[in-house]
């Protein structure tokens, strides 16, 4: 199967998504012998607070996003479950804005713990999750930031407040083609991934 970035990203956005008691969202599928597990973007009041409790926290190894980090915590039962369940020899994990957050810290769990799987991971418009120094770097080995160049939540929390990107951060775009806020569109991120990236996964 031939996917692409930019059918990777619309599958995120077409999926349809469960929602834990505390309005968390994932969803999952099995294509051939790859397992896809995929984070909603914010979706409800809920997501929206935790976004804005950033805060670091620490955790495995490192510190990271408050707001996040309860979020994963709640998801993390149910992920496991689908990987442990699965007989998939490789994991691609992927997620939108809120859902691209989500997608870092799963990656990073997944490397930890599912050593002998195949892992690839890609936050779309993905905000910054961990804070500080991290001595776990290769935790995210594979895992790809993809940013519409302007994109407001790209840059955030801001790097001055001690948060990074992990991983390979790549962008798309044009400089000064959206506002800050536009950019993050998911309609102008998949227009930007038509022109601009087209690798296979």
């Amino acid at each position: 199967m031939d996917i692409t970035l930019k059918s990777l990203f619309r599958r995120c956005l077409s999926i349809e998504y469960i929602n834990t008691s505390n309005e968390c969202s994932y969803a999952s599928e099995k294509i051939g012998d790859t397992l896809y597990i995929y984070f909603e973007k914010s979706n409800g009041l809920k997501d929206w607070k935790s976004n804005f409790n950033f805060p670091a926290k620490a955790t495995e190894g490192f510190f990271a996003h408050r707001g996040f980090l309860a979020c994963w915590s709640e998801l993390l039962p149910f992920v496991d479950s689908i990987i442990r369940k699965s007989d998939a020899k490789k994991i691609v994990v992927c997620g939108y804005s809120h859902g691209g957050a989500l997608a870092v810290l799963c990656h990073q769990y997944i490397c930890q713990h599912f050593k002998n799987l195949h892992l690839e991971g890609y936050g779309f418009g993905a905000p910054r999750v961990v804070w500080g120094i991290c001595k776990c770097k290769s935790d995210w080995k594979g895992f790809t930031v993809i940013r519409n160049i302007d994109d407001i939540v790209t840059h955030l929390p801001p790097a001055f407040f001690g948060y990074r990107h992990v991983g390979e951060l790549i962008t798309v775009g044009q400089r000064g083609k959206y506002s800050s806020v536009d950019a993050h569109r998911e309609e102008n991120i998949l227009r930007e991934l038509s022109t601009s990236d087209q690798r296979r996964l």
